[in-house]
């Protein structure tokens, strides 16, 4: 994971994502890109308009893309990134453009990158946004972690892999292999009742330790629990410092109907998540 994408918007805690960013930077050697994130106008128009919003003058968003820039510049100077490095397995980083870029960019710039890094979604009118994520998510076809908004001690020490047999997380844990094979421990979690038809957690088990991943199999059952409550329940009961899950087993549409593990564990998860669709 050389080459990290941080798409960078003012919210209260955009400090906990570059602070992820660089946790995640340093176990590889990255370089850190840095750009800045709005609101895609026409979609915002059309769809969603929130109680208050204004379109942004061209003054305006350059003064936003100026103020993110800053941000992310001085947090680099304060930790003492260079822009470049000699050496490959330094962390550098670098700022993209003089624009402001739109979620839908996100999705599709992001393709050319290891990871994308964002904040966990907030409340309806105030970013991070859904739509952002989501972007990553469907658009991106890379993984995405997403931060909480308290920063990590650590990421990719513990592992928590919510396996379900499904599509979307087979292709999630091939993307995860790098920290896989940095983690210490790795637990692959099935509960019971919940998942699609496909192989077990233990089989999944079995592959990643012949991969040299120091991987173990735990299985629970829900109880009372929704399938989010119990995945984060049991990834904090293993003080795991990172979730990886595939996105979305269920259309998105469905999960905004009846709910979803997706759904719940964007909603509260309390530690970094790294999803793939």
């Amino acid at each position: 994971m050389k080459a990290i994408l941080v798409p960078v918007e003012q919210h209260s805690f955009i400090r906990s994502v570059l602070d992820a960013t660089l946790l995640v930077a340093g176990r590889f050697g990255s370089h850190v890109e840095g750009l800045a994130l709005g609101p895609d106008i026409p979609d915002v128009i059309a769809f969603d308009v929130p109680v208050g919003w204004t379109i942004l003058s061209e003054k305006e968003q350059r003064e936003l893309v100026e103020r993110s820039r800053h941000l992310f510049e001085e947090f680099m100077l304060s930790c003492a990134v260079p822009r470049k490095t000699e050496a490959p397995d330094e962390v550098s980083c670098g700022w993209l453009g003089q624009q402001l870029f739109g979620d839908s960019y996100i999705g599709s710039f992001g393709r050319v990158f290891d990871l994308i890094v964002l904040g966990r979604p907030g409340a309806r009118d105030e970013p991070p946004r859904l739509a952002t994520l989501e972007a990553a998510l469907f658009e991106g076809g890379r993984p995405v972690l997403m931060v909480p908004p308290s920063s990590p001690a650590s990421i990719g020490e513990t592992i928590v892999i919510a396996w379900n047999g499904s599509t979307e997380t087979a292709r999630t844990v091939a993307l995860a292999m790098p920290i896989l094979e940095k983690a210490g421990r790795v637990v692959v979690l099935t509960l019971e009742g919940w998942g699609v038809e496909g192989p077990s957690g233990a089989e999944l088990a079995l592959r990643l330790q012949r991969n040299g991943i120091r991987a173990e199999t735990a299985a629970r059952r829900l109880n009372t629990r929704s399938p989010g409550e119990a995945i984060l329940d049991d990834a904090a009961s293993f003080h795991a410092d990172l979730l990886v899950k595939g996105a979305y087993t269920q259309s998105r549409l469905r999960q905004m109907i009846f709910g979803g593990a997706t759904s719940h564990i964007i909603a509260h998860a309390g530690v970094p998540v790294l999803m793939a669709h």
